[in-house]
């Protein structure tokens, strides 16, 4: 799992078994194997890695309910655009995983779900597969979802580390990808064995690659949250798309902490549980300071409820990490259905409050603070 920073309710969904497509059951290794994406997963699943005495804000909101809705549950639409792109539901699978053979199968039965329901689909970190090649069949997920857009990412630190026009084009054209994302995940590079975190002068580096590469380039955090203000100063250098991809998910630190062997940084990283802006005041801030801008609200969003709020708030797309990775890991069933389930939620929440199709929902009067 590549710097992502969804928080899913509990241990992973029990299902498990045969499944069928194009894997069978459960895709994780039944032994730690040492290898960082795998070890990402498997605590992001098996350990309390989530933010602690910070949530993600939405339980501040709520939707007036509308008891004579007006509208037919039958006919409530989901279809929206993202730049100039058309997607079946306003739903995002952030980036999570790659770059081994568990985690790249993970990948492409995500790719196939995403196919399947017409949710926008993010990989994880692609740097693996630009510096080896055997690793770039764990990102190759246009094959399995030909028609919804997909986002290759990169963290963003890279570019102070050598990377340059050509490696994020090899990102790109390894996952066939439609955008690129950059992730700004300083906290974690100061906790992570492997760190990098030489983030000065990054912005001229960053403005450098909005201008030159020939699809968009967005930015997202990793579950610290993008202010407006950091938002304003990226997409005045270029940026095409904010993921604000803030706090009250999975915190980076936590999980790195898991990994570290020096007990002074795994002491530190305890300080840092509750650190982050929440995820709704993220989406409200970035919304305010930019009004037109193509917005993405993730950051442990749980349910289709909490994106009927993030898409009330301001966001174009709402984005799902580690909420779905247990069902991705146990079955193709079970991912199936937890997808299912958030187009249910999120439909439901709309009848509720009248909402017909999502610029209606975007455009409410409905949401207020709780």
């Amino acid at each position: 799992m590549n710097s992502e920073h969804e928080q899913t309710a509990g241990k992973p969904a029990t299902v498990s078994g045969g499944g069928s497509g194009r894997f069978g059951g459960r895709l994780m290794p039944e032994v730690p194997t040492g290898e960082r994406k795998i070890e990402h997963v498997r605590l992001c699943l098996d350990e309390e890695v989530g933010s602690v005495g910070v949530t993600t804000g939405f339980e501040r909101y709520r939707f007036r309910h509308a008891a004579l809705p007006e509208i037919d549950f039958g006919e409530i639409k989901l279809d929206t655009t993202f730049l100039d792109f058309s997607v079946r539901t306003p739903f995002l699978i952030s980036s999570m995983t790659g770059g081994s053979k568990a985690t790249g199968e993970i990948n492409m039965r995500l790719a196939e779900a995403a196919e399947r329901r017409g949710w926008a689909l993010g990989v994880g970190s692609v740097r693996a597969a630009v510096e080896k090649e055997e690793l770039a069949s764990t990102f190759r997920v246009r094959e399995s979802a030909p028609s919804v857009p997909v986002i290759a990412n990169l963290g963003a630190v890279q570019l102070n580390y050598g990377f340059g026009l050509d490696d994020c084009q090899r990102a790109v054209d390894i996952a066939g990808a439609d955008m690129l994302v950059l992730h700004l995940n300083g906290l974690q590079e100061v906790f992570q064995p492997e760190g990098n975190t030489r983030f000065g002068r990054l912005l001229g580096r960053i403005e450098d690659l909005c201008r030159t590469l020939s699809i968009p380039v967005g930015i997202k955090e990793v579950g610290w949250g993008i202010d407006g203000e950091t938002a304003r100063s990226l997409l005045d250098v270029g940026a095409a798309f904010i993921d604000v991809a803030g706090a009250g998910g999975t915190s980076w630190s936590q999980v790195e902490k898991f990994r570290s062997p020096d007990p002074v940084r795994r002491a530190a990283a305890e300080a840092f549980a509750g650190w982050g802006n929440p995820t709704a005041d993220c989406i409200a801030e970035v919304r305010e300071a930019a009004p037109d801008c193509a917005l993405i609200g993730s950051g442990g969003l749980q349910s289709g409820v909490d994106a009927a709020k993030a898409l009330a708030l301001g966001a174009d797309l709402a984005g799902f990490g580690r909420g779905l990775l247990g069902s991705a890991v146990d079955s193709v069933e079970a991912l199936d259905q937890r997808l299912a389930q958030v187009e249910l939620e999120l439909r439901t929440a709309m009848f509720g409050i009248g909402a017909g199709n999502i610029e209606a929902l975007k455009s409410t009067r409905r949401l207020i603070r709780a």
